[in-house]
């Protein structure tokens, strides 16, 4: 069955450009050129395997687009943005995109994310569809242990995804805790900006290093006491970021 796309993009050489390229590679592709089209669209189409969605649109948002379709559906939503301030509002204020490129950006680029956001939602619904499946009356089996990490006023919770700092609830988005995730399983481990990729998006780097430095930012500023001081996630020079030493 062919995936289908829901492209929202005002500009109409870009769309054209991006709806071409993409059923080349075998998609099926909506369009919408302005905010209100795009939730017309969302709402009264058949259910689209991922949307890319341009924040800068006229007569509505892309972020109030990306609100409605995070109302109801957990479709991956991949932010395609010149702007780095608005990448930072989608990305950080909870509104639920998965994931963004920098205009101008590389068709080759973009085929490739769209293709691993498709396959991660993909298989984040097959486990817990096994999940579901493989549940058994209660009191037969023994719960495992949740797991749980603490580093120093951090206490994260593996497998509730869940963050507390000095006790207080920290709300993060899937991409952030998984980067936190990566640095308190992993004390002493450098990673350079090319492996975090890798092992978060769990797709090829291209080198675009916006994607880490946003995420990173909005991250310690969540969890830091002093972002530009930062001692849960440090920064070496030239390398890459490590744990900071923490009891």
């Amino acid at each position: 069955m062919q995936q289908r796309v829901l492209l929202i993009e005002d500009d109409e050489a870009i769309s054209e450009m991006v709806s071409s390229y993409l059923t080349r590679e075998g998609y099926i592709v909506d369009t919408a050129y302005d905010g209100e089209a795009a939730v017309s669209r969302f709402l009264g189409s058949p259910a689209y395997d991922l949307v890319l969605l341009d924040l800068m649109l006229p007569k509505r948002s892309g972020t109030d687009v990306l609100q409605i379709i995070r109302g109801g559906s957990l479709v991956p939503v991949l932010i395609m943005s010149a702007k780095d301030s608005d990448v930072d509002k989608a990305l950080g204020l909870g509104f639920g995109a998965d994931d963004y490129i920098t205009k101008p950006f590389s068709m080759i680029e973009l085929a490739a994310r769209v293709k691993a956001a498709i396959r991660r939602a993909g298989y984040a619904a097959a486990g817990s569809q096994a999940a579901v499946g493989s549940l058994t009356p209660p009191g037969t089996e023994p719960q495992p242990e949740p797991k749980i990490i603490t580093r120093g006023g951090l206490t994260v919770d593996l497998d509730n995804f869940a963050v507390l700092k000095n006790g207080e609830n920290v709300k993060l988005t899937a991409k952030e805790f998984h980067i936190l995730k990566l640095f308190v399983s992993n004390p002493g481990r450098v990673f350079t900006k090319a492996q975090i990729y890798s092992l978060v998006w769990e797709e090829d780097y291209f080198g675009d290093e916006n994607v880490i430095n946003v995420h990173m930012r909005r991250l310690r500023e969540k969890i830091e006491e002093d972002p530009s001081h930062p001692v849960y996630i440090r920064t070496l020079w030239g390398i890459g970021y490590k744990l900071g030493d923490l009891p």
